[in-house]
């Protein structure tokens, strides 16, 4: 009799569970398929909503559950996707936990979108999110001085772009050299003339759209890039991972590139979460790139 007592009180708690769930952004929903399938064990929020820049921006700060106080953890900031019109940093905590219990101190920064502002006002606050990560990550337990960028689709954009063109960080007073390495999922880098209507939306006001693409930065003494993209990506084709990384080859830098076949634009950050990790070795090849170009924690 208990035991199916149990199990009723399961089965309605899982009823509510999923009836708040229903009523999120997809990227939430994952967040909370994640927590269900344990994917907050071992990974703890340390800082919520922080303040950062001069819009209004926050992020959120991520770090291993058992983390000592007196050891120094490389750090990573992933920004999010969403076509530059949408998501938020909370929507993502599923990424912030998987980084985090792989050994790293996450920031995940919010930034303005369409149409509030365009082109390039997205890259400007990410590069505020790289200085208050700079002078605020030793406060968490990060070592500012092994910082890597991420990011998934436009949030890939965002990472690649501040990593190749260093104007964007020395604007805030941030020497471009503070980037380690970066990795690219889903991102589009190689992408004019635009025919969406996100990127007319976001980039065709700007007087010099070569000026918009990621692929017009690229050099030998770029920081080591990792590009992950998919066949069965319809949303941002793997020809923009493909462009960017044979440009890099050309000039001598060091750049990665991994296609996972079939799956799609969106399955490739569900990799990042505990449900969905099948998928494709997204999180582990991610993390052997980071541990290979920061190190792991140090004391």
């Amino acid at each position: 009799m208990r035991g199916r007592i149990a199990l009723a009180g399961l089965a309605i708690a899982a009823l509510a569970v999923g009836a708040v769930l229903a009523t999120t952004s997809p990227p939430s929903l994952l967040s909370g398929y994640d927590w269900a399938w344990g994917g907050d064990r071992g990974a703890t929020k340390v800082a919520k909503a922080v303040p950062f820049g001069s819009h209004g921006q926050t992020l959120d700060v991520w770090r291993p559950e058992d983390a000592s106080a007196s050891v120094r953890l490389p750090v990573v900031m992933f920004w999010y996707g969403g076509g530059w019109v949408k998501g938020d940093r909370a929507a993502y905590a599923f990424a912030g936990r998987a980084l985090a219990k792989a050994g790293f101190l996450v920031v995940i920064p919010d930034y303005r979108k369409v149409p509030t502002v365009r082109f390039p006002a997205f890259l400007q606050d990410g590069a505020e999110a790289v200085r208050w990560t700079r002078d605020n990550a030793a406060r968490y337990g990060g070592d500012p001085d092994r910082v890597a960028l991420a990011g998934h689709s436009a949030g890939a954009y965002e990472a690649i772009m501040l990593a190749l063109d260093g104007k964007w960080l020395r604007e805030v007073g941030v020497d471009p050299a503070i980037v380690k390495a970066a990795i690219g999922l889903s991102g589009p880098y190689d992408f004019y003339p635009f025919d969406t209507k996100r990127s007319i939306d976001a980039m065709s006001r700007w007087p010099r759209p070569l000026e918009t693409q990621p692929i017009t930065y690229a050099r030998a003494d770029a920081p080591p890039l990792l590009l992950v993209t998919s066949n069965g990506d319809e949303t941002v084709r793997h020809r923009n991972a493909d462009r960017l990384a044979a440009q890099l080859r050309d000039l001598g830098a060091p750049v990665e590139l991994r296609n996972y076949g079939p799956i799609d634009h969106e399955e490739v950050v569900m990799a990042l979460s505990t449900p969905f990790r099948d998928k494709a070795p997204v999180l582990a090849d991610s993390v052997a790139f980071l541990k290979r170009n920061l190190g792991q924690v140090s004391q």
